[in-house]
């Protein structure tokens, strides 16, 4: 549908359950589990849900008016859905207000869609609503971050201590309290300690030795001394629903001397990719970073080929991802990778990866400023945790 003339009231809309859909709850900033509907109108922005929730909104929701769909009742009266109570009254609040058009966001239900059109309002599609502001993290969104990957660091400590500080069986498997330490021990503890600490927590990776290999491998059975242990943990904070992400990759007892350079390289390239973030850069150029580095130290880069040595190593995934409301949000930190605005928060994630070896992955999360990121990130780097 073409757009309108200049001389139309124009609205942006967004609807949906909060609870749910991570674009609404950044607009309004209010954790609730019913539909609800958010309007912009001139400077005007508007909640719209139900009653009880009223004023516990007006209190902490980012709206200039707060209101129930019974405050916008419309001639042929409310559904006894909520859902379609909530779509009928947003479509009676822009009509009382003379909007013609509504500019809708990427996850707009079609049931508000029909309701509006029902009302004679245009509906238009706007692929960029939503993904822009959520890109650009405001001050609350960088301390939320700050918050959640400080947990994550706390949860990661703890297990990579729990793996450099096990006692080794004469078979080489590693052993804690008599008992056999598995990848499945360790994610229990760190899913125990994120919970005391108010996240849930998505089944964490703890690959230990040829299993990581694979990037995406989670991890099962025994761990052992002299093998790298790749722990990857990403929870979301319960109240704030931002994520943390981070991984390190430890190894107990003696590191074997390929692992050590494995590792080298991809704290290089970590650096290098760290260095070349910024205001402006696309994540195709922070990429190229890291494979030049890893390129420098000899290491290869994309899927390995079908007649490739069981030695080949090389990183077979890009430098990262954007991270906040969902632990994967744009942009990418790939060929091809978009430009980079101020207040993207990355992750910044090379790694190595060989059959022959397992895997080495050293992730941080950064905030990109105008000349350069801040590291949220504040603990070793290293394989011994000792």
């Amino acid at each position: 549908m073409a757009p309108l003339t200049d001389r139309s009231i124009t609205a942006h809309v967004m609807a949906g359950i909060p609870a749910v859909n991570r674009s609404i709850y950044r607009q309004v900033r209010f954790l609730v589990g019913d539909p609800v509907a958010f309007a912009q109108i001139g400077q005007e922005r508007v909640l719209i849900l139900r009653d009880i929730e009223m004023d516990r909104a007006r209190r902490t929701a980012r709206a200039s008016c707060v209101a129930c769909p019974r405050d916008f009742e419309p001639a042929q009266g409310l559904s006894g859905d909520r859902e379609t109570a909530t779509a009928q009254a947003l479509a009676e609040c822009l009509r009382r207000a003379g909007v013609q058009e509504a500019i809708a966001d990427r996850t707009f239900p079609l049931i508000f869609a029909e309701h509006l059109r029902h009302a004679g309002i245009a509906v238009c599609f706007d692929a960029d609503f939503g993904v822009r502001e959520r890109r650009s993290k405001d001050a609350q969104e960088v301390e939320w971050l700050r918050e959640a990957q400080a947990a994550t660091e706390e949860a990661m400590r703890m297990a990579c201590e729990m793996v450099a500080r096990a006692d080794a069986a004469d078979d080489g498997s590693l052993m804690r309290s008599g008992e056999a330490l598995t990848s499945e021990a360790v994610r229990r503890a760190i899913d125990r300690l994120l919970l005391d600490m108010g996240y849930e927590n998505p089944e964490s990776i703890v690959a230990g030795g040829t299993l990581g290999a694979d990037c995406h491998e989670h991890g099962r059975g025994p761990l052992r001394t002299g093998e790298p242990v790749i722990i990857d943990i990403f929870p979301r904070n319960r109240r704030t629903l931002f994520n943390g992400d981070c991984t390190r990759t430890v190894v107990h007892g003696a590191v074997p001397d390929e692992v050590a350079r494995m590792h080298a390289a991809v704290v290089a390239a970590k650096h290098a990719a760290e260095r070349a973030v910024r205001t402006g850069v696309t994540g195709g150029a922070v990429h190229k970073a890291t494979l030049g580095e890893l390129t420098a130290h000899g290491y290869e880069s994309g899927q390995p080929p079908a007649d490739a040595p069981f030695t080949w190593c090389g990183m077979t995934h890009g430098t990262g991802h954007g991270v906040g409301l969902d632990v994967h949000e744009p942009p990418l930190l790939d060929f091809k990778g978009p430009t980079l605005v101020r207040g993207d928060a990355l992750t910044i994630e090379p790694g190595l990866y060989c059959k022959a070896i397992g895997g080495i992955r050293v992730e941080d999360m950064v905030i990109v400023t105008d000349d350069g990121c801040e590291n949220l990130n504040t603990f070793d780097e290293g394989l011994d945790w000792r």
